[in-house]
């Protein structure tokens, strides 16, 4: 099937009528019987389908001395008819489903798999936010939220975004008040998190080979852990980074003990030296 007609059926055109019309398009305008010819649609069906066309507003009916003939309306109109349609037709059933949505809020953890369904899921959230939203993300997913993360930005939202490489350039995929710190270790995966006016939260996990697992919830919980992840993470690495090599002389015995016992029990030395290594403020 020729790619104009099914970009066509996707836009909610029968087979029929996408044949048509494209079929009208390089030779018309054209009788019936002659398009039925050329476009291999059942002579018997044709005039049901010019009926149709012509409804939608995408053909017009030419009367000649030879009879009647049809035209196709240009591409450019008949996208543009389309595309008013479809607003309208999306603004007036997110008003009638808004009309029988209850004010319960699911506090389920709904789990997920697929790195394509993770970052439809990502812009869904970035789309639908209202006033404030929460990134964590890494370069290679960056990228794929920008356009939502625009228009985000446009419509007034308060952006807040963690490069969690700490790259030491800026990629010029994120959006917002951009922290690019490193808090996570070498390894083979990657995180995203996504919190939208502080009251849902995605959190995925990208793996090799774009392996993905993700969660999506409004428990309020895992939502404000998500929360204080993001912002105490970006809190701690601008302390670490504007202190330097004079924490050390502030920190109290007390203190030094309490941060080598919070060592991550697969590394050598203490939280703070982890730490510094992470964002790149080690001393040695």
């Amino acid at each position: 099937m020729n790619d104009a007609s099914e970009q066509l059926q996707a836009l909610g055109f029968g087979q029929y009528e996408a044949q048509a019309y494209v079929a009208l398009l390089p030779r018309s305008p054209l009788s019936g019987y002659e398009l039925a010819k050329v476009s291999g649609i059942p002579r018997a069906n044709i005039y049901t389908v010019l009926q149709k066309l012509e409804e939608r507003g995408a053909v017009l009916r030419v009367e000649t001395e030879a009879g009647t003939r049809y035209a196709p309306v240009v591409p450019d109109e008949l996208i543009h008819r389309l595309r008013s349609r479809l607003h309208s037709s999306l603004e007036n059933a997110q008003q009638s489903l808004c009309t029988l949505q209850t004010e319960t809020k699911h506090d389920h953890v709904w789990n997920t798999r697929g790195y394509r369904v993770l970052l439809e899921h990502a812009r869904g959230l970035i789309e639908s936010t209202q006033k404030q939203l929460l990134v964590a993300a890494a370069p290679e997913e960056a990228p794929a939220l920008t356009e939502s993360l625009d228009r985000a930005q446009a419509r007034g939202v308060k952006v807040t975004t963690l490069c969690m490489s700490g790259c030491p350039v800026e990629c010029g995929a994120c959006r917002g008040q951009i922290y690019r710190y490193r808090i996570m270790p070498e390894q083979n995966t990657r995180y995203l998190l996504v919190v939208p006016d502080e009251s849902e939260v995605l959190a995925g996990e990208i793996g090799p080979g774009e392996e993905t697992q993700a969660v999506r919830t409004r428990q309020k919980l895992l939502v404000d852990l998500s929360i204080w992840h993001i912002r105490n993470s970006v809190a701690l690495a601008a302390l670490l980074v504007d202190l330097g090599d004079r924490l050390d002389d502030l920190l109290t015995p007390e203190t030094r003990s309490i941060l080598s016992s919070l060592s991550p029990g697969n590394i050598e030395g203490s939280w703070l030296e982890h730490m510094r290594q992470l964002i790149g403020q080690d001393p040695a």
